[in-house]
């Protein structure tokens, strides 16, 4: 399910340049999609609050919300990869952004493809939420619990293969939908649990549910994974607005995984997780790549300078290609 944020008309003021005589001034009449399947609610909440807090013309009463569905959120009963991939999440949104129906897009980072219409802009990345995968259960409190024979619902061919890596006697079962879906799919479907982004969990304010959370060295997360995007036309003054609630660090650590994924040339059936993080000025880009078969994954890791973020993604992408060779081919 997906959102639509409407800002009413407002005058704005806008730095475009600098501050002193060139200032301009724009009509504002936002229409912003929101990719709601990780928690519409707070998503919206957060942006809104980034939007005004960074933007003093703007106000609450000009932002309202209404709710629309996505090709993705429609079509539960087959795999995301027979129905055209993960952007079905974001394609539709995406369309109306381009037809000028919509201003601004609110992604979950981690369903956007890793290659970007040359028409749109991510013109900001909202600082990152917990980027680790959970599982809600009453029955899986600890590793020791993941034992073989054991029914865990999820839809990710990652996690399927990260979870087998723990115990390859686990038994994953495809399941889709929202998160209250998917909760309600544990007793209906008889799963011990299943998993998913703590992220998504936590936006709908369910922290308690979760009953194991992996690490990164346990389960290394999605390219994007926790972080939202805001993306809009890239000829639009209302890039301006949007940049001033950009976080830097989770940006950079955003463009080393997302050029890793684009170098990789994956689908939404690439089993892969990347995870950057930055400390000191430097930025560690972490990543595994599952085989085409799922028999075999390649590990590497690299840190430099967290302003060779692109680079340093790029050089990732390449050598966990060189590790994999034939037993990976590219999209």
């Amino acid at each position: 399910m997906a959102s639509l944020t409407r800002v009413h008309p407002v005058s704005v003021t806008t730095d475009i340049s600098g501050p002193g005589p060139d200032t301009a001034f724009i009509e504002v009449d936002y229409l912003a999609a929101v990719n709601a399947k990780t928690g519409p609610e707070s998503t919206q909440a957060k942006v809104k609050e980034l939007l005004l807090k960074n933007n003093n013309d703007l106000k609450e009463e000009n932002i309202n919300f209404k709710a629309i569905k996505t090709s993705g959120d429609l079509n539960l009963n087959k795999n995301i990869s027979e129905i055209g991939g993960k952007n079905l999440f974001c394609k539709e949104i995406e369309e109306s952004l381009l037809k000028k129906e919509i201003d601004i897009a609110v992604h979950s980072l981690k369903d956007m493809e890793a290659n970007e219409n040359e028409k749109l802009l991510i013109g900001a990345y909202v600082k990152r939420n917990d980027y680790r995968d959970a599982i809600v259960s009453e029955k899986i409190k600890s590793l020791s619990d993941l034992k073989d024979g054991i029914k865990i619902g999820s839809s990710s061919k990652r996690r399927e293969l990260q979870l087998k890596k723990i115990n390859n006697k686990i038994s994953v079962i495809n399941i889709r939908g929202n998160i209250d879906t998917r909760i309600n799919k544990i007793n209906e479907n008889k799963l011990d649990g299943i998993i998913l982004a703590a992220a998504g969990v936590k936006s709908l304010k369910l922290d308690k549910k979760i009953s194991l959370t992996f690490n990164c060295e346990q389960i290394l997360p999605a390219v994007g994974q926790g972080i939202i995007a805001v993306q809009c036309r890239k000829e639009d003054e209302i890039k301006n607005l949007i940049k001033r609630i950009n976080d830097s660090a989770t940006s950079l650590c955003a463009i080393a995984e997302r050029k890793m994924l684009q170098t990789i040339g994956g689908d939404c059936d690439t089993a892969i997780g990347g995870l950057a993080e930055i400390e000191n000025h430097n930025l560690k880009l972490k990543a595994q790549l599952f085989s085409d078969s799922g028999q075999e994954s390649f590990e590497y890791e690299l840190t430099g300078r967290e302003v060779d973020a692109s680079f340093i993604g790029k050089s990732v992408g390449e050598k966990l290609l060189d590790l994999a060779g034939e037993k990976f081919k590219k999209k």
